[in-house]
């Protein structure tokens, strides 16, 4: 035991060493930067400066940033003291859909060309790249560089609007940060609102009323995107599940997608609003700032505490050939002396991460996007579960294109004609109702992992999510979910003609019970002498139930079911006089 002392001392020293790199990535230790107390801008930037690195090199960004953010972004960062210290001489964007983004990341590895930078995107792409392990941690024991990022990072909330802004991965170490925050919501257009006398949405459940189907299917009023051509409006359909729960937010995104014009990307939406080609479009925050810019009569709305705000990351990536470039790519964007003023460009308008930007000259010239930030910023959100993202993303975003989007002219239609019907007073709310029902309720397809029956349950897209990348498996469920659909949509159409001629007849039927609770008298004695009396009031619970029955009239070409009987009961009659009057040997 007389090395006891010994390894208790060596223990202590790990303990103590460890939390302090920890520290350094999570919490940061904000007073013990390399390079002292210098000021800003960039006080890392003579600290990289002295760090090994190549002269003359071209980082390479892959990005779901439009080419504007990029270019302005290029021009801003090549020209500044940054890039030119460290002799960075040129930035490659490779601008590549969410799903192509693997492909990319791991061909590049395998040529010997990595990528350097992933910008842009959503926190669930990042962390998709980040469990494939493509994200290089931001661990400044083995890369000192990443102090810089550490040191820009500590200027901004762990969390915005309950909603994280960077991600600590398992090990330890920070590895991807947000570079910009977005919120999710609706740009309107409030000349053409009141050219067809439609009201002005609050909420994502407004998007599916059929007022908007009014003049549908010739001029559509409102705009969505396809969910394989936008990640945007991908999270907003997330959004959407999680605010209304899974069986209704698919009944609110199924009308929605009802009574839309589907684009094929996010800023066609955005800039149909703009010209006033549609009334209502769903994008992002930015650009719905944008829209405003551009025309006074767009306003972009955020739905009252059924939205989220969002982290757009940004991150180094595995195997960068050249570090200390990379980190300072990283800080820059961070900076509110570098890339968060690109954010307050008038044709980009995003909300910036560092709120320190609007504290800059170029900033307090923008007062508008620092009420919006702060709009933004003080919404009411719901409780988004960025897991179940994760475990559900790629069923949601195949099953959408499926029903929603292929099948979209037979959806269409079919709404046109039951929302105009009921707007018309040709049916009633019980008979809409119903049609509506039938219009979005789960059906039946065949699993081809199992070969049964199944609906698309959450449960179920959550199993299927990761096996529709096999190319069979995903083929063999796009055909039978758009088959699927139209099927439920036509029969949701013949149900309306049936109603209409009267072979259907749609009746509600609604009991009130009433449950009165009788007063009740209590004696407490409280001190001797005392007593106090309590009657507690009578209680009325009154419950309300409606149900409502479908009674469909048989065509003149059916066979009465009483006749049917008749003839089976005769047939069986003739079988037993024959079999007792059979010749006898």
């Amino acid at each position: 035991m007389k090395y006891a002392p010994i390894l208790i001392s060596l223990l202590l020293i790990i303990l103590l060493i460890q939390p302090v790199s920890s520290a350094i990535n999570t919490e940061l230790i904000t007073n013990a930067w390399p390079w002292g107390n210098k000021s800003e801008p960039f006080p890392w930037l003579e600290y990289l400066k002295n760090l090994p690195h190549p002269e003359g090199i071209t980082l390479t960004i892959i990005t779901r940033h439009e080419n504007t953010i990029i270019t302005k972004a290029k021009e801003a960062f090549l020209n500044s003291p940054v890039a030119k210290e460290l002799g960075i001489t040129n930035i490659v964007a490779i601008y590549a859909g969410a799903e192509q983004w693997e492909t990319y990341i791991s061909q590049a590895l395998a040529a010997g060309r990595p990528i350097d930078i992933a910008w842009g995107g959503g926190p669930t792409l990042f962390n998709y790249i980040d469990e494939k392990g493509y994200i290089e941690p931001l661990d400044n024991q083995t890369h000192p560089e990443f102090n810089a990022i550490l040191y820009e990072m500590q200027k901004i909330p762990e969390r915005i609007a309950g909603s994280p802004t960077w991600k600590v991965g398992d090990d330890g170490f920070v590895h991807w940060i947000g570079a910009a925050i977005s919120s999710f919501g609706f740009t309107v257009n409030h000349d053409k609102l009141k050219e067809y006398n439609v009201p002005v949405p609050k909420k994502w459940r407004d998007l599916a009323d059929p007022i908007y189907a009014k003049y549908l299917p010739a001029t559509q009023l409102t705009g969505i995107a396809d969910p394989t051509k936008s990640t945007s409006n991908t999270r907003m359909y997330e959004i959407i599940l999680q605010a209304y729960g899974w069986d209704e937010g698919w009944k609110v995104l199924t009308l929605m997608a009802a009574n839309a014009k589907i684009f094929d990307s996010s800023s066609g939406v955005r800039d149909a609003v703009i010209r006033g080609d549609i009334a209502i479009g769903i994008t992002i925050d930015f650009y719905g700032y944008t829209a405003m810019h551009q025309n006074p009569a767009c306003e972009y709305i955020i739905p009252e505490g059924e939205s989220i705000v969002n982290a757009d990351p940004i991150a180094i990536l595995k195997d960068t050939r050249y570090p200390v470039q990379a980190a300072a790519f990283v800080a820059w964007v961070l900076s509110e002396y570098g890339g968060q003023q690109v954010w307050l460009e008038p044709d980009i308008n995003r909300l910036p991460i560092n709120a320190r930007v609007f504290e800059t000259d170029i900033g307090k010239q923008r007062s508008d996007l620092k009420q919006a930030y702060e709009v933004a910023t003080a919404k009411g959100v719901i409780e988004f579960n960025e897991t179940l993202s994760g475990l559900t993303k790629d069923a949601i975003v195949f099953y959408f294109k499926a029903t929603l989007v292929k099948a979209h002219d037979d959806l269409q239609n079919t709404w046109a004609a039951i929302a105009q019907a009921y707007l018309n007073g040709q049916i009633n709310e019980a008979e809409f109702n119903y049609l509506v029902n039938e219009l979005t309720k789960p059906f039946e397809f065949t699993d081809p992992l199992t070969g049964q029956q199944v609906t698309f349950t959450l449960d179920y897209a959550i199993k299927i999510n990761d096996e529709l990348q096999k190319g069979e498996i995903y083929q063999a469920l796009m055909s039978q979910w758009e088959d699927g659909a139209r099927q439920r949509y036509l029969k949701a159409y013949d149900d309306l003609q049936k109603i209409l001629s009267g072979e259907i007849t749609i009746t509600t039927t609604t009991t009130t019970t009433t449950t009165t609770t009788q007063p009740t008298t209590t004696t407490t004695t409280t001190s001797p002498g005392q007593t106090t009396t309590t009657t507690s009031p009578t209680t009325t619970t009154t419950t309300t139930t409606t149900t409502t029955t479908t009674t469909e009239t048989p065509s003149g070409a059916g066979i009465p079911t009483n006749l049917v009987v008749a003839i089976i009961v005769i047939i069986v009659l003739i079988g037993v006089i024959v079999y007792y009057m059979r010749p006898r040997k």
